[in-house]
């Protein structure tokens, strides 16, 4: 899709792309060898002045060199040239204050699931985060990616795609689990987790030392990253639709990985993220069962 993208153009909008595209031009090749096209003279002067640069940054790799020039909802684009260098990545916190601590981490490149925990090796965020060119966040510009940066102080030079904004330009609006239902993803057995649970747990785990209740904010914050994959190509799809490149067709759904952790439903009872009523207990077994 990326070669057949003209909005991250200076002065070229979604709108003057479609008149591009409908000149003829359906990628930076035809733009560059075709200058009869029925276009305005400045938009033909923007195409030979701008085009070959964006041959080369391609080539280079460069994937915030588009990135800058894309809005937000557009972003979209550069999935497909740069999924092989792509983390998918989402946080955990003590609070929604901007001073509040990172708890936890989760990093999936499609391939390997990582965790970081606070106390434990969450430094080695900042050392692993570096092999991506490219990262996929749900409300990461206002949430994950200015907390990381404060909290590590470092800043992120990655390209960043936010799914928040192309989702809202299919009308799919919400939290992430929200969006993910209108899309027909579920969470077996996280269905009732939110943020305000994962902070729960995360007191329990440091209070009272309860490795179940660390297992489930993790279980949680992982099922978050992972999801999050699926979710980038189903847009991808979606908004390939009506565009030159969708006559190459879309990407195949992604195989969804196996949890590193189990989330453990007496805990979320204990701390709160669920109600009891969702439990029954079972006195052959001993124990609570759903």
């Amino acid at each position: 899709m990326l070669t057949h993208t003209f909005c991250h153009l200076p002065g070229i909008g979604e709108q003057t792309e479609k008149r591009i595209w409908a000149a003829g031009l359906a990628d930076w090749h035809q733009a560059l060898g075709q200058q009869t096209a029925p276009l305005p003279s400045g938009v033909k002067s923007i195409l030979s002045r701008y085009l070959e640069e964006s041959l080369r940054q391609r080539q280079a790799r460069n994937a915030i060199f588009f990135a800058q020039g894309l809005p937000a909802n557009q972003r979209w684009r550069l999935y497909r040239d740069f999924q092989d260098s792509c983390a998918f990545l989402d946080i955990e916190t003590t609070g929604l204050n901007y001073t509040d601590e990172i708890t936890t981490i989760a990093l999936y490149d499609g391939q390997r699931v990582r965790v970081y925990v606070n106390g434990q090796n969450l430094q080695e965020f900042v050392r692993d985060i570096q092999e991506y060119r490219l990262l996929v966040t749900y409300n990461g510009i206002q949430f994950d990616i200015p907390r990381i940066e404060n909290f590590f102080g470092i800043r992120l030079p990655q390209a960043h795609i936010d799914l928040r904004f192309p989702l809202r330009s299919l009308g799919i609006k919400g939290g992430l689990k929200k969006c993910e239902k209108q899309l027909g993803i579920t969470r077996s057995g996280l269905e009732d987790v939110n943020g305000y649970t994962a902070v729960l747990l995360w007191q329990e785990y440091r209070r009272h030392q309860n490795q179940k209740a660390l297992e489930t904010l993790l279980a949680y914050n992982i099922q978050d990253t992972v999801g999050l994959h699926t979710l980038m190509t189903l847009v991808f799809n979606r908004k390939l639709a009506g565009t030159p490149a969708e006559a190459g067709g879309g990407l195949p759904l992604p195989a969804v990985p196996a949890n590193l952790f189990n989330p453990d439903r007496e805990t979320l009872i204990k701390v709160g993220g669920l109600a009891p009523d969702y439990a029954r207990f079972d006195l052959g077994a001993g124990r609570l069962t759903w």
